[in-house]
């Protein structure tokens, strides 16, 4: 039997002749659409040809560990680490149990023995998995006990948190923390099924329980729920983000030093009281995505999985690879099998215990890289194919997607990666990592870096539109002007920096100062030509839709633990007598244009018709839609052409009109007819626009 092929330049195979029997013509069959797949992502951007095979090793490693880990099981019974690990009640027992191969003796204390080593509490050793395990009778423990394990190994000792605690509470006076039992005799009933629209596009209200009240304290899920998510909805936003949701010894590290992974965050409330803000969510039709940080964790002992069992490289690297050098904190070691389960479980818990609608993976560049993007410029496809390049790391992010899209089809996952990994947002089936979205995040850096480095009349236009639009073009990216990074203490936000002190003194209504209404005119700008120009979603962090003026800075010791600056100030847009009102009124209006245009979608991407360098002018056609946006500080244009599809056009939407704090130098709903002039035998369309300075507008095309 002989199969001769032919490869032709651009890397198809394809069979020339086939001898043989039917068995080998269904071979082909198989083959031909196993290979395929492989590289379609070549297919897409065959600038990855010449790292073929370095592809097709990162799809086989994915593939054979997925094997190796389902042998007799599937990928959702692998990711059950919290179904076994962890305190259980059975129906006659409590069973306990934990994994620490190099302990010679673990003790669970707690209430349940008034906090002294007991031996009935003494759990007991398989040695050949190092699995730990105790079983108690059901009387000896209750819920609302507090309690933590004693671990003992040669040479030392140490108390330590479970690694699968769901509840872990600090102390308001020792600051100690500990595991609770949490078991309420009235478990929580779920009002809403979860089956809330799949939001297209995702509009992302980026929040934070702890800061989101105005009064200067740590805010509850139940309050966050209550008078947080009502004002999201009436924003418009279809998906709120949670930070800082996994337990963090540290409050001011806003959640991204994560100690007790399976444990909600106490400082917000109970388990019930997350489920609680979950499920008003899904009622009132919204997403709820949750940050997870699974691309390093807390260094603390105690609170932590660091030194657990007295090794430092139980869930982590060996050596100086297990710690992070910027971040102070533990460095996952992913080649192992036991840390692949326990982030896969800790995922597959948050959806299936707290019916979470998705996850914005953390530091996705600190995990696919050894040197974990610090002081590292991407700038050749070389960057993403070397001996650089954790490919533990980058199977897990695989594995994490194919595991929580086979739990839920409907789950968004979110990449937060600067370094633009070709393939991170492309399906698994076709060479990728599979990861349904990725934040734009260079969008951000640009515009600090325009308002902080170049006065308005440098601003580069044609820079500016390829920052705005700049994505691979197999990816679905999400935009935005700022996040909470932005809004840190040792940053600012674009509202302080267009404004700075005037901000304190000069938003009321009735002041004159030309410093606020430059910030008010472009802060509406930057967010108007962020949206229109995104490929499938966008993002906004909680008070900045309306300005708000201060930055974050969590309760420290350098501030006397203040809470001044860890909450959000919503009376200032509901006082009608400042210019903050104007800014929430043109956010609320903005978000719903959008939506009603329906155009932020990769299939409907934005077109370039003009930009000029000069006059500070950016336009471009969106489906139905032509945006025009002018930046230059003093400069309005009478009759400026734009170039367009002929037809009649009407003013649907503009940042300058008076209700948004403008000057109403446009009319609403003005409607306008393109023009044609003949140039070499052709016709020339265009409209002759009143383009005020610093103000943008959409027209759309009706006739």
């Amino acid at each position: 039997m002989l199969i001769l092929f032919s490869i032709s330049d651009n890397c198809q195979v394809e069979p020339v002749a086939i001898v043989g029997e039917r068995q080998i013509r269904l071979f082909w069959i198989i083959f031909k659409e196993n290979y395929m797949k492989k590289i379609r992502l070549i297919e897409i951007d065959p600038y990855l040809a010449p790292y073929r095979d370095i592809i097709e090793r990162r799809v086989n490693k994915i593939n054979n560990t997925l094997k190796k880990i389902t042998k007799n099981t599937s990928l959702i019974d692998f990711a059950s680490s919290h179904k076994y690990f962890g305190l259980h009640k059975e129906k006659d027992r409590w069973i306990f149990r934990e994994w620490a191969p190099n302990a010679k003796e673990i003790y669970l204390i707690g209430d349940m023995t008034f906090w002294m080593v007991k031996e009935e509490f003494k759990l007991k050793k398989d040695e050949e998995t190092g699995v730990w395990e105790l079983q108690v009778p059901l009387n000896k423990i209750s819920h609302g006990d507090l309690y933590k394990l004693i671990v003992k190994w040669d040479g030392g000792e140490g108390e330590r948190i479970p690694s699968h605690a769901t509840y872990v509470v600090q102390d308001e006076n020792s600051k100690i923390f500990s595991a609770v039992v949490w078991d309420p005799p009235e478990k929580f009933h779920w009002q809403h099924d979860g089956k809330q629209k799949f939001p297209e596009p995702i509009l992302i209200y980026e929040s934070h329980v702890g800061m989101a009240q105005e009064e200067e304290k740590i805010g509850t899920y139940r309050e966050f729920a209550d008078n947080i998510l009502p004002r999201i909805k009436r924003l418009g936003y279809n998906t709120v983000q949670l930070m800082a949701i996994l337990e963090h010894p540290y409050y001011g590290s806003f959640g991204y030093q994560v100690s007790s992974f399976f444990a909600p965050s106490s400082r917000f409330g109970t388990p019930d009281d997350l489920k609680y803000l979950i499920d008003k969510a899904h009622g009132m039709g919204l997403y709820v995505l949750i940050d997870i940080v699974h691309s390093h964790a807390v260094q603390n002992e105690v609170e932590g999985l660091s030194r657990f069992d007295g090794t430092y490289d139980l869930y982590f690297h060996k050596g100086s690879r297990g710690f992070h050098p910027l971040w102070g904190s533990r460095c996952f070691d992913y080649s192992k099998i036991e840390v692949l389960r326990f982030l896969l479980s800790n995922l597959r818990y948050y959806l299936e215990e707290f019916h979470i609608d998705g996850f914005r993976f953390d530091g996705v560049t600190s995990m696919l890289y050894t040197h974990h993007g610090i002081n590292k410029s991407f700038v050749t496809y070389d960057d993403y194919f070397n001996d650089e390049v954790d490919e533990d790391a980058l199977t897990y992010l695989a594995l994490a997607n194919k595991l929580v899209h086979e739990i839920n089809p409907k789950v968004i996952t979110i990449a937060e990666d600067v370094s633009g990994m070709p393939g991170l947002c492309f399906p698994l089936d076709g060479g990728g990592i599979g990861f349904d979205y990725r934040f734009a995040m260079g969008i951000a850096d640009f515009w600090i870096k325009l308002i902080k480095d170049l006065k308005d009349e440098e601003w580069p236009m044609g820079h500016l539109w390829y920052e705005l639009t700049n994505h691979r073009k197999e990816e679905k990216t999400i935009s935005y002007c700022e996040s909470h990074d932005q809004a840190l203490v040792g940053d600012q936000t674009i509202i302080f920096r267009l404004i700075g002190a005037d901000m304190y003194f000069c938003m009321r209504k009735d002041d004159e100062n030309l410093k606020v209404d430059r910030g008010i005119a472009l802060h509406k700008m930057i967010r108007f030509i962020t949206i229109s120009t995104a490929c499938a979603g966008y993002l906004n962090f909680m008070g900045n839709e309306f300005g708000h003026p201060e930055w974050i800075d969590f309760p420290r010791e350098d501030n006397n633990w203040s809470y001044k600056y860890a909450r959000r100030q919503w009376s200032l847009c509901e006082n009608p007598l400042l210019r903050y009102e104007y800014l929430l009124k043109f956010d609320i209006d903005m978000i719903d244009f959008i939506k009603k245009a329906n155009i932020i979608k990769p299939e409907i991407p934005p077109i370039h018709l003009h930009d000029h360098e000069e006059n500070k002018i950016i336009a471009f056609e969106r489906g139905d839609y032509v945006f025009v946006f002018n930046f230059h500080p003093q400069n309005s244009y009478v009759n400026y052409r734009i170039p367009s599809r002929p037809g009649k056009y009407i003013l649907v939407f503009c940042s300058d009109d008076k209700k948004y704090g403008g000057f109403g130098r446009l009319i609403p709903e003005e409607t306008h007819l393109t023009l044609a002039e003949k140039q070499d035998n052709t016709y020339f369309h265009y409209l002759a626009l009143y383009i005020p300075n610093r103000c943008g507008f959409a027209l759309k095309k009706i006739d």
